[in-house]
């Protein structure tokens, strides 16, 4: 399971420097701290920034989650070897699209409900939306966390896997608004080299799949038992 987490903290993360989802950080944190853009990153306003964005975060994780328990709930109706042979074939085609092997929404949809939400005031509503909109954006991270969160066949783990995917995602935000000029700095160095780490994270997710499929997830808890001592 700490193999699991740590993978869908770390899928939270590389959400936000998707391309079609890191320009609109400025513009979120702005929101949902009324803070502008400009001051964001400087003395005096970090405090504020990470306060009032926890709504947000919370809105989106509430989102996250339940397609976790539902990913779990799903999984526990088939066997484990069909759950690991579904997920591991479900992982081999999003790493393939994220190696541009085969197409992927390119940016985030329903504009409409993401207005609504700014509308409605309520920063909870915002992030609920920005999840529900950025999900086709964001498919091969999140649906690489669902697959492992299917795996569980639990659905108190399935949670909790999206749960870590969520802290990841919120922790990067953070980073953007706490200290927004290193932060996009290094956000617009990933960007830049965006192709060669799908490619990387790609390849990946591929040899997780087969991993998955072939049940042969263990081998690779037996090797961060071993970098990690425990």
């Amino acid at each position: 399971m700490a193999v699991r987490l740590v993978v869908a903290f770390a899928a939270g993360l590389a959400s936000v420097v998707t391309p079609c989802v890191l320009p609109l950080v400025p513009g979120y944190l702005s929101t949902v701290s009324t803070i502008e853009a400009e001051r964001l990153g400087q003395r005096g306003v970090a405090g504020r920034v990470a306060v009032s964005s926890l709504p947000f975060f919370a809105g989106f994780t509430v989102v996250f989650v339940v397609l976790g328990v539902g990913a779990a709930a799903v999984a526990g109706t088939v066997s484990r070897q069909a759950q690991q042979e579904i997920g591991g074939f479900i992982l081999v085609v999003v790493g393939l699209a994220l190696m541009g092997l085969l197409p992927l929404p390119e940016r985030l949809v329903g504009a409409g409900l993401l207005t609504g939400a700014r509308r409605s005031g309520s920063r909870a509503l915002l992030g609920a939306a920005f999840a529900t909109c950025a999900a086709p954006c964001i498919t091969p991270v999140l649906a690489s966390v669902l697959v492992l969160a299917g795996g569980t066949a639990a659905v108190a783990k399935g949670a909790t896997l999206l749960l870590a995917y969520s802290a990841g995602l919120a922790f990067a935000f953070l980073l953007a608004g706490v200290f927004f000029a290193k932060a996009m700095g290094t956000f617009r160095w990933l960007r830049d080299r965006y192709r060669w780490i799908s490619l990387g994270g790609g390849a990946m997710l591929v040899a997780l799949g087969l991993l998955l499929f072939f049940d042969r997830f263990w081998w690779l808890r037996i090797g961060f038992n071993r970098v990690f001592g425990t």
